[in-house]
């Protein structure tokens, strides 16, 4: 039998969902997504949509911001982060195309791909 997984990126929670799973105010969870802390989707008449991805990323903004941080704080840690991600994701690309290169004997050494 497959094993069944949770869809935590299904945005289909309303805020006052939201509200009662995470302990914030609703102002709260509204100034985060202005911020670019978090981005809900948006359902009809654009109302928020969270997921349990989003829950679990309000929490930790809760976390953060009560261990001292500051909403600036936590936006550059992203964008660090986002940084860090994408260098990651380079890096991998780089070491699929030379171990691509070797299997197919095009690989030289001197060369900066």
């Amino acid at each position: 039998m497959p094993e069944r997984e949770l869809k935590r990126d299904l945005a289909i929670l309303p805020i006052s969902v939201v509200r009662e799973l995470t302990g914030l105010s609703d102002r709260q969870i509204r100034y985060y997504d202005q911020q670019g802390l978090v981005t809900p989707e948006r359902g009809a008449g654009k109302q928020r949509r969270f997921s349990l991805n989003d829950i679990d990323r309000l929490l930790e903004i809760a976390d953060d911001l009560d261990s001292g941080l500051s909403v600036a704080d936590i936006r550059e840690l992203d964008a660090k982060h986002a940084r860090q991600e994408k260098e990651n994701q380079e890096a991998d690309l780089r070491k699929i195309f030379a171990d691509e290169l070797i299997r197919i004997g095009r690989f030289d050494d001197n060369r900066r791909y």
